[in-house]
């Protein structure tokens, strides 16, 4: 069974799934230190289809130790790295920003064209600086390291919602090249249309590749598109013969000191280069200092918050924006984008992790047969039907986490681009990052037709739907997906969710039960989907009361009648429903771990869940004696005496001395295996 979200990765705890890339799966992590200290990280954890490659993994090791030395305000450290659930990973500077490649994105979907030009050669100057303290390092000796980051672009830089920029994956892009290379000869997964024209040639590289990616990096921000795209053969042979379109061309109206440096970085022989990242950063600040002397990391701080602001709003975040700050990126010649308004009620964190994607389901899938129709089961129809307003209540709450999920959200994006498009996407998808700059008022591009969209458009344009109110909209959206993708477990997964909205339990069931069907056992989603059926069953079966998710305290309401009647499973699915609207209250975590204890018979999945749940209590309400003597029992039941007996030594700590029943502790320490 794959890593789930709360289990213990080492001396980790994993908090949510973000994605996974080329090389690795990445996880929002944190690290559990004594006293409840808590430090939150990110796990980048080596796929197993590269654990059996020798080769790759000594390069990996050896990159990996000469990364982690690295400290600077530019480039995300690497804390950790070691070996962990069969396979190598890393824990690396948690971010509270965006990558590179989704502010340019969000910048051209607000009209602005491309980044505003004192933003792009900040952010350039900024990765300049990182990348000259790499190359620089040396040794305890004093011998150079020869550190060359060999993958440079938009998707490894991040930006912090307080302005900083930063280099991900240092050292370890060469170990993944390396390896593209062998296995994918001419290919390098799209990296090519960021090579210098020596790598382009298959020669030894220096710190002047860097250097000319970066320069790639600042054409594509000051341009809102690529010096090249295409096929990866013929951008290969371009590169490697120094053709490269002039940059008047794709931006007529930049300063020509600043066309002068971006074509300095371009040239095609290396020697004609600025010679270290250090001097290409000189020249931009000599550039930005003189025409924009005003421009902070502040100032790229005011332009993240303001662009993703709405994303933030929507998860309860509201980060200061001066009020003059639209008439100062008017004064760059950017059109600010509209702010938008605080929602009355912003939209609860439940799930931080994207609906995940198959690399593969990112292009241009073709047509599949249609399948079956799905024919639910005998038994599942009884339930299905006898669902009434307890199905309801149970699927539209416990499922929220599902509608917020088709985009990595603001919180964190995580270290690196969580799924690569491939070469072949880039060409066909309808991608507004590779569109052609507007100088003047942009105008509207024509919408791809659907037989083009990939399941990544769906699941964006469904997103896009939801934010705006239109439902209905979103639900016409996704069974087109379904119809696209007629096995796919995704538009099934988005179907589900989006009838719980509507409160329509039938439909929602049956969609959820072809996503069990169609998607992989894998999918970080199942365990989720398989809880709320079950939960949606139990409430439709279980007399008594019936849980109406109209607020917060009413489910805590049923919840503590169902428990004190000793209906554990329609207390759980209770309190499971509470914890879906304040996933952080420790109350409810209480609730719910002791009342996982009690069910019979109960899962190791319900015990586990209680002990994590309760650990969590327990480090943030450490004198909590009701969680301590909980988490005792829940250990017993998971077969750890060890933990058993030094909840159960804390329990009596806190408790007064003259307890009522001390033969019976008495017993309990005995039984424990003193």
């Amino acid at each position: 069974m794959g890593l789930q979200a709360g289990d213990a990765f080492g001396r980790y705890e994993l908090v949510s799934w973000l994605g996974q890339g080329g090389m690795a799966e990445t996880w929002r992590a944190q690290l559990v230190g004594d006293a409840g200290v808590t430090k939150p990280v990110l796990i980048k954890k080596v796929l197993p289809e590269y654990a059996n490659d020798e080769a790759f993994i000594s390069m990996f090791i050896s990159e990996a130790r000469i990364s982690a030395t690295l400290s600077h305000g530019n480039v995300a450290q690497v804390f950790d790295f070691g070996r962990g659930d069969g396979g190598y990973f890393l824990a690396m500077e948690f971010v509270d920003g965006q990558p590179l490649h989704r502010v340019l994105k969000r910048a051209i979907k607000s009209g602005m064209g491309a980044l505003p030009v004192p933003i792009a050669v900040f952010i350039a100057m900024e990765m300049c600086r990182g990348l000259h303290y790499a190359h620089t390092r040396t040794d305890d000796r004093g011998q150079p390291l020869g550190i060359v980051h060999r993958d440079i672009s938009p998707d490894n830089v991040l930006v912090s919602y307080e302005g900083q920029v930063k280099i991900v994956d240092f050292g370890i892009a060469k170990a993944q090249l390396l390896r593209d290379l062998k296995t994918e000869p001419g290919v390098v997964k799209g990296k090519y249309l960021f090579f210098s024209p020596e790598q382009a040639r298959g020669e030894d590289v220096d710190a002047r590749t860097d250097v000319w990616s970066t320069g790639v990096v600042l054409y594509e921000l000051l341009c809102g598109q690529l010096p090249l795209d295409g096929p990866p053969q013929a951008v290969m042979m371009r590169l490697a013969r120094g053709e490269l379109p002039p940059l008047s061309e794709s931006r007529p109206d930049l300063p020509e000191a600043l066309q002068r440096i971006v074509l300095k970085a371009l040239h095609p022989e290396r020697s004609q280069r600025f010679e270290s990242s250090h001097a290409f950063a000189e020249a931009l600040a000599g550039f930005l200092y003189a025409n924009h002397p005003g421009v902070s990391s502040q100032s790229l701080a005011h332009l993240l918050r303001m662009l993703f602001r709405e994303d933030l709003l929507s998860y309860g975040r509201e980060l200061s924006i001066p009020d003059s700050f639209p008439e100062e990126l008017a004064s760059w010649g950017g059109q600010a984008p509209a702010l938008a308004k605080k929602p009355a009620r912003p939209r609860p964190l439940l799930h931080t992790g994207r609906i995940p994607l198959s690399e593969s389901g990112l292009a241009v899938a073709e047509e599949e047969d249609a399948p079956a129709v799905v024919v639910p089961t005998a038994a599942s129809k009884k339930w299905m039907l006898g669902l009434g307003v307890a199905g309801l209540a149970t699927i539209g709450a416990s499922c929220l986490w599902l509608l917020t999920s088709t985009e990595v959200p603001p919180e964190h994006p995580g270290a690196s681009r969580p799924i690569e498009r491939p070469p072949a996407a880039l060409a066909s998808r309808p991608d507004e990052a590779r569109q052609p700059p507007a100088v003047a008022a942009p105008s509207p591009q024509p919408a791809p037709p659907e037989a083009a969209f990939s399941l990544a458009d769906y699941q964006d344009r469904i997103q896009e739907r939801m934010q705006q109110g239109g439902l209905q909209e979103a639900v016409d959206l996704a069974h087109q997906c379904e119809t696209r993708f007629p096995r796919d477990g995704e538009c099934q997964l988005l179907l589900g969710a989006l009838y719980a909205r509507l409160n329509d339990s039938r439909s929602s069931v049956t969609h959820y039960q072809r996503f069990l069907e169609y998607a992989p056992g894998t999918h970080p989603s199942r365990s989720k989907v398989v809880r709320i059926l079950d939960d949606a069953h139990a409430l439709s079966s279980a007399s008594g009361r019936v849980v109406k998710p109209e607020t917060f305290a009413d489910m805590m309401d049923a919840g503590r009648t169902a428990f004190r009647d000793e209906k554990f499973p329609e207390a759980a699915a209770a309190y499971r429903n509470a914890l879906a609207m304040k996933p952080g209250s420790l109350d409810t975590k209480l609730e719910l771990g002791l009342t996982l204890i009690k069910l019979k018979p109960g899962t190791p999945a319900d015990r586990k869940q209680a002990v994590k749940l309760l650990e969590d209590v327990t480090r943030n309400l450490p004198t909590n004696r009701k969680a301590w003597l909980g988490l005792e029992t829940a250990y017993t039941l998971t077969g750890n005496k060890a933990k058993a007996r030094r909840a159960h030594d804390r329990y009596m700590l806190m408790s007064p001395r003259n307890m009522s029943n001390p033969a019976r502790a008495r017993e309990m320490i005995k039984n424990l295996g003193r």
